[in-house]
């Protein structure tokens, strides 16, 4: 019995903003509606059309700071220029932001003053606490700090108005270069601000990290763990705390004493009560970071403290251990100075363990590195990383729950060579974590994107198929079941689970949780030991391998028409016979595939309607030929079809004209007759409801019962350029894909003089390839 895969709703901190200022309430604009479409089309399975054939390299922060130094102008940012543009998409503000530059706000104006810290950090009107948060665990590890905000910028030396930060970007780190005006209003900062009047630091971070998203309402909403992972290209973790082991309090001091990075949230499921402040103190659906752990003595007991910050840089828990409780007089005076406790409201404080867990239900831990948080000693893994993306109608399958199309989805091949290095385990055990992450699904908010409900399943290949990178198929998802899944398919940027499972080679299937929804990913894996990931993919081939011949460099059609020859029009046709003149074909039966009382019906029937449409030159156009197929398959009750189109038809005759006539004689179109119809028997297999259309994830099978092997970047193609709205290819559509598949892939071979699978072609050669297809 199949198992039946539940996903669940990841909720979202600061998902509204705090409007504690002067600022008026804001004016909703009706947005764009959430669908799962991609909004970047179906894709960069082709290289833009619209990218510049000649392109100029983008100058770097260096080349620009040195021609506004110049040119003594102060840098405006082209790409996030300060207007409204840059600041909301779906909603308008009643008054007007003014931009200014830091000197334009106050007097001497620094980047930052005294070292950056998490008392820098105070949240503006805009519902980006999730990513306050993080820069707040930032500042803990300063070398961490000094990659994502280079140290060499200032108001003072050299300033000419330019500045940049660091993001990790799906693998990369992305330098992002920014103007340094900001929104304000009645010459306060509208978003993120210091609690020093005179420090940017953090205003311009932001800025940069809106710029990366496309807009600073884009940053509205989010997990802590995203911006964490942006500023240090780590792993995250998640812990349900009502289901923490119980050592939850050791691998979260392991984890500060290992420089990661954690942030913690209270979930509601009411979205009025998002960042709506409890008695105690602590904001429902805020996020909150964990900047520190210790062990208090209090009354001749130890108990174990967790210190957190707001980033609005105020509104603190007000229970045990908080800044004003009253029992910190029976606290030691060296505990207290070793706790810096201290009274101010600076959005810091420290609570114990238990009514931290008590209150709080998520925690979230970003690894540097995906070091074992329950080994006790630090352990270097292996990673490799893979990119992909979901294509609706191709390679968008859906979960589990789907077993007709979960088989489509992208699949990468993981190979556990060598078992852990741990003297206390009984078991041969490789242990690795598994990482999926969705791509720029906040930065294309602004086109309708949200981020979809994503996760994986782990299967073990059989011994007998390992080394075969051919994709698995549908029977064997049926009859197999999964080693080992992300414990919930989830909306979030990413999934990611640790596992241990025995040296084997495995196939892990990233997928949404529903089918047809369109998008890029991520996949890592990260291992103890040494492994090897790699995306699971065809060779790209054809059945029946032509025989090579040397031939002189084909320019022109007839040149081109006699590499067909040479090639083969069929291989199941009379090889070695010349194509004879159309007056002898009239006048000899012999140069017909058969005499007359051999001919089937069909062939009669055929031979008959040709003979009344050609004409005397016994050759066709391809308006004739369209006319002939169609009055043929119309009498084919069985095949729902409206026919083939005269573009089929004129691709019809590119490939089986060998003489570069553009038409086609008897013999030609007898060969072209017998390919049709193998090629229709396959259409009609694959049409089980018998509507005269093929579900285009089915097109991958059928088009390598065809003879024609290709990749996943091809089929994604063929997706694009062949089905309809719906997902569906008919016979036409169908017949006109193998058609291109066969000429493109006849052509090449010709070209291929030296059998390396590869051509070098001129400008004429391209043109005439491409054109006559």
């Amino acid at each position: 019995m199949l198992t039946v895969i539940s996903a669940s709703v990841a909720p979202r901190t600061g998902a509204e903003p705090r409007s504690p200022g002067p600022i008026p309430q804001v004016a909703q604009g009706k947005g764009t509606e959430a669908g799962g479409g991609n909004p970047s089309g179906i894709y960069s399975a082709i290289i833009s059309r619209n990218f510049p054939i000649i392109g100029v390299k983008e100058k770097t922060f260096e080349q620009l700071h040195k021609k506004c130094l110049e040119k003594q102008v102060l840098y405006v940012d082209p790409e996030f220029p300060p207007d409204e543009t840059s600041l909301f998409y779906s909603q308008k503000f009643p008054i007007q932001f003014i931009w200014k530059r830091p000197p334009e706000i106050c007097e001497n104006p620094r980047f930052i003053i005294g070292g950056a810290n998490r008392t820098d950090i105070c949240q503006g009107d805009l519902g980006d606490c999730w990513f306050l948060a993080a820069i707040a665990c930032l500042t803990l590890n300063k070398r961490l700090l000094f990659r994502v905000i280079p140290h060499d910028q200032s108001f003072t030396e050299n300033y000419a108005g330019i500045f940049h930060f660091q993001f990790w970007r799906y693998g990369d780190w992305v330098d992002v270069v920014i103007d340094d005006c900001l929104p304000t209003y009645n010459n306060e900062l509208v978003f993120t601000k210091s609690n020093h009047h005179n420090e940017f630091w953090s205003a311009l971070l932001e800025k940069a990290y809106a710029k990366l998203h496309g807009s600073y309402e884009a940053l509205k909403g989010g997990n802590t763990t995203e911006a964490m992972e942006d500023f240090t290209g780590g792993v995250t973790e998640f812990f349900e705390i009502k289901d923490a082991p119980r050592d939850m309090y050791k691998i979260m001091k392991k984890a500060i004493e290992r420089g990661s990075l954690m942030g913690c949230s209270i979930d509601t499921i009411v979205p009025v009560q998002y960042e709506t402040r409890m008695a105690c103190g602590l904001v429902k659906g805020h996020a909150y970071s964990v900047t520190g752990l210790e062990e208090a003595l209090y009354k001749g007991e130890k108990v174990k403290l967790v210190r957190l910050r707001n980033p609005w840089g105020q509104v603190e828990w007000n229970g045990s251990w908080s800044d004003s409780w009253k029992n910190w007089s029976f606290v030691d005076k060296n505990e207290k100075a070793r706790l810096q406790h201290q009274v101010t409201e600076d959005g810091e404080f420290w609570m114990s363990y238990d009514d931290f867990i008590y209150h709080f239900t998520k925690l979230e831990i970003c690894n540097l590195t995906a070091d074992a948080l329950e080994s006790d000693r630090l352990q270097t893994w292996t990673v490799s990383v893979n990119e992909g993306r979901w294509v609706r109608g191709c390679s968008a399958g859906g979960c589990r729950n789907f077993p007709d199309t979960f088989w489509t989805n992208p699949q990468y091949r993981l190979k556990l060579l060598e078992e852990d290095d741990d003297p206390d385990e009984s078991e041969v055990i490789c242990s690795f974590l598994v990482a999926l992450m969705q791509k720029n699904r906040r930065k294309d908010r602004k086109l309708g994107a949200n981020l979809f409900t994503i996760g994986f399943a782990i299967y073990e290949v059989p011994k007998e198929m390992h080394g075969n990178k051919q994709h698995l198929q549908k029977d064997f998802f049926l009859y197999n079941a999964s080693k080992a899944r992300s414990k919930t398919y989830i909306n979030m940027r990413e999934v990611s689970e640790r596992f241990r499972l025995p040296p084997s080679e495995y196939v892990i299937v990233p997928s949404t949780y529903e089918p047809h929804q369109e998008g890029e990913f991520i996949l890592r894996v990260f291992s103890e030991k040494r492994n090897l990931s790699e995306e699971v993919e065809n060779t790209i081939s054809v059945d029946r391998p032509v025989k090579k011949k040397k031939t002189k460099p084909i320019i022109f059609v007839s040149d081109r028409a006699n590499s067909n020859k040479e090639l083969g029009v069929d291989q199941e046709s009379e090889e070695g016979k010349d194509k004879t003149s159309p007056d002898k074909q009239a006048k000899s039966p012999q140069s017909e595939p058969g005499s007359a009382d051999q001919e089937s019906e069909e062939q009669q029937q055929f031979g008959n309607i040709f003979r009344q449409i050609a004409g005397d030159d016994m050759e066709i156009c391809a308006d004739e030929l369209k006319n002939i197929l169609n009055r043929v398959v119309n009498k084919h009750k069985d095949l729902k079809t409206q026919g083939f189109t005269l573009e089929s038809c004129r691709s019809m005759i590119a490939l089986m004209d060998t003489d570069g006539s553009g038409r086609l004689n008897l013999q030609e179109f007898h060969h072209l007759w017998k390919k049709i119809k193998a090629w229709q028997k396959i259409f009609k297999h694959y049409d089980t409801d018998q509507s005269g259309t093929i579900n285009s994830y089915e097109m991958r099978n059928a088009v390598n019962d065809a003879g024609f092997h290709l990749n996943n970047q091809l089929y994604d193609i063929i997706t694009m350029r062949y089905a309809d709205r719906s997902m569906n290819i008919d016979l036409d559509s169908f017949i006109c894909c193998l058609l291109r598949l066969e000429g493109m892939f006849r052509a090449f071979n010709a070209f291929d003089k030296d059998g390396d699978g590869i051509i070098k072609l001129n400008v004429l050669e391209w043109l005439q390839l491409t054109m006559y297809a």
